[in-house]
């Protein structure tokens, strides 16, 4: 679960002069959570719009899915060798390994059996973990024990390796989604999806930058509130928490987060609570937030020294920390 917030207003369509472009909010349901599409142009188009979007979530999820039986993602993992990944699996594998390399391995989507076992995957969580348990399942947990040939189908080290993109993939398909507004024409939008968000261009209804918040820690479901807010400026954020959405093993009472470090193969709270992410784009974004959770306080700070296009809002045990350039209005690509 990601935990940034942004307000989008009702799903109408303004009236106004024929020269002047109709603002536009699109919402519908994306992989487990909900969506909202601002952008500017003819009302007239927006149900094929949605329509389009509606497309781009659909191979998404049939390409890294590990929720559909029937996703390339989901029989990779049950053991077929044949599947020839196709173009977005072939981007967020080759991001992966790039994020495993800038992450010093805190970033690492083979996590898969670990997430499962704890109860956070899509299969039952094991009845104990204990230390050998542990170290059994990290057998299977490692970046370096899984390829891509050159034919396109992946190669693991053992067969139970198994692949979780959801680090990831939220945030790239939401780049997705924005890649088609653009080739559409649409170069000013802001599209959330499940509190992680991609903004282009301007706020064509005041001409400013589209401003959003990052929610508090102690923020209520029923009741979202920020801590701060920034402008982004062809940019994207992410987050990530462990304020939430916990698992209490029911014979030991013992408790695990969701967020798991692909190190050690623990499940347990260390100092960061929250971290929010801006980046070039959704993906980097998604997929830094879940490291920095991982890595901890003082390991975030020096990855993130070495990382300068990465922003970052980190809340920790005593206090928050946060880069230089998070509250700027740095320009991403266009």
């Amino acid at each position: 679960m990601k935990y940034i917030f942004i307000a989008l207003c009702v799903c109408v369509v303004s009236c106004k002069p024929a020269t002047t472009p109709d603002e536009i909010t699109i919402r519908g349901d994306a992989f487990g959570t909900t969506y909202g599409v601002k952008y500017f142009g003819k009302g007239a188009e927006a149900r094929y719009v949605q329509r389009g979007i509606d497309s781009v979530i659909q191979a998404v999820n049939m390409s890294m899915s590990t929720y559909i039986p029937e996703s390339d993602i989901s029989k990779i993992n049950k053991g077929d060798t044949t599947i020839v990944i196709d173009d977005m699996f072939l981007d967020v594998f080759m991001l992966s390994r790039k994020l495993n390399k800038a992450t010093s391995g805190y970033f690492d989507p083979t996590v898969g059996t670990l997430r499962n076992a704890y109860g956070f995957g899509d299969t039952e969580a094991l009845n104990a973990i204990n230390q050998s348990t542990l170290d059994s399942l990290m057998r299977y947990v490692g970046w370096d024990k899984v390829n891509l040939k050159k034919n396109r189908t992946i190669v693991k080290k053992h067969p139970e390796i198994y692949f979780d993109f959801n680090a990831i993939a939220k945030g790239y398909g939401i780049d997705r989604i924005g890649l088609y507004l653009e080739n559409k024409g649409y170069a000013d939008y802001l599209i959330e999806l499940g509190g992680e968000i991609r903004a282009s261009g301007i706020d064509q209804s005041d001409g400013s930058l589209w401003r959003v918040g990052v929610e508090s820690i102690d923020s209520q479901i029923t009741n979202r509130s920020a801590v701060a807010s920034v402008a982004l400026n062809n940019r994207s954020m992410a987050g990530s928490g462990n304020y939430r959405k916990n698992r209490v093993d029911p014979i030991t009472g013992k408790q695990y987060v969701h967020t798991i470090n692909p190190i050690t193969g623990a499940a347990e709270e260390i100092d960061i609570l929250s971290a929010n992410v801006i980046a070039p784009t959704c993906a980097e974004a998604d997929a830094w937030a879940t490291a920095c959770m991982a890595m901890g306080i003082e390991k975030s700070k020096e990855a993130l020294r070495l990382n300068l296009h990465i922003e970052a809002y980190l809340t920790y045990d005593g206090g928050s920390y946060y880069t230089s350039g998070f509250f700027e209005n740095k320009k991403g690509p266009n």
